[in-house]
């Protein structure tokens, strides 16, 4: 495994049910913002891309929950390219509290595709070279 990128999130009231806990489906969309700024940090932008006529989707994820988070906690999400395929690529992510319990961990697949098409074509070689020098 290569280069791993933390991302924190703070866990605001939006985020929680009534009882303050973090409703699961939030989960989803740390790691979405965490493989954004992943990206991002290698040069990759998503409306630029866009703009090319390519998009990244999520065409695949497993997500295992292993404790709860709440309201105001302080998170980390660990973000980590695992695999890259002509079309695809994999990421591997953990959302850790402060004090370093295991929040919930995911495997997430991400399509590249022609937009607005959404037809799967390869990953542009620059951005398939950043993906693959971070695995």
């Amino acid at each position: 495994m290569g280069e791993v990128s933390e991302f924190p999130v703070r866990v605001y009231y939006e985020d929680t049910d009534a009882g303050g806990i973090v409703y699961n489906a939030n989960y989803l969309k740390f790691m979405e913002r965490a493989r954004t700024e992943f990206l991002r940090d290698g040069g990759i932008e998503q409306d630029v891309l866009l703009q090319a006529g390519i998009a990244f989707v999520v065409s695949r994820t497993e997500i295992d929950f292993r404790a709860a988070a709440r309201f105001n906690e302080l998170l980390t999400v660990i973000t980590q390219v695992t695999e890259v395929k002509r079309a695809s690529m994999r990421f591997s992510q953990q959302i850790l509290a402060a004090d370093g319990r295991l929040i919930t961990q995911a495997m997430v697949q991400i399509a590249c595709v022609s937009h607005p098409q959404m037809k799967p074509v390869a990953i542009p070689e620059k951005i398939k070279g950043v993906l693959l020098s971070a695995r």
